[in-house]
């Protein structure tokens, strides 16, 4: 592996699972690119690998949720590695609040955000959603999941 390859995997990033509701589906994905990119207003952005299903939904307007893991939470990551298709019910295993209107969130989740996107980008191989971020909770005590890849040329 090259030196590039392993300094650019040294940014650090969380692990996530963003969340919507999308007519009948509630499409949720592994998110590890995740983050802050405004004070003011409140801005996030994520980047979604082309291809990815959930990508087709995040359009201008739609409202999402971002579930902030905690260090240890890997039987989560586990279950949303799996990369499931929008058809799939992807809550079989985790814990999920519903409100009507709202994405669902995850309960077990250290903190969640729930955003609407407000425009997105193509960059490169990934596709990047710009959201404001509408409310916040903090859950629980503890600290965020941080990610560091040997390899910053794949995931």
């Amino acid at each position: 592996m090259s030196d590039f390859a392993s300094a650019l995997g040294r940014i650090p990033s969380g692990l996530f699972i963003v969340t919507l509701r999308h007519d009948d589906a509630e499409p949720a994905m592994l998110a590890s690119w995740v983050q802050q990119c405004s004070f003011d207003p409140p801005l996030l952005s994520v980047a979604v690998k082309k291809g990815r299903d959930i990508a087709a939904s995040l359009t201008e307007g739609t409202r999402f949720a971002v579930n902030i893991l905690a260090e240890g939470q890997s039987s989560i990551v586990s279950h949303f590695a799996q990369g499931k298709k929008l058809t799939d019910p992807p809550f079989d295993q985790a814990g999920v609040q519903r409100v009507d209107g709202q994405p669902p969130l995850l309960t077990e989740a250290l903190a969640v955000l729930q955003c609407e996107v407000i425009t997105t980008y193509i960059t490169g191989d990934h596709q990047l959603f710009i959201a404001r971020i509408q409310e916040g909770t903090l859950r629980g005590g503890g600290r965020p999941w941080v990610h560091i890849r040997k390899n910053g040329l794949n995931y």
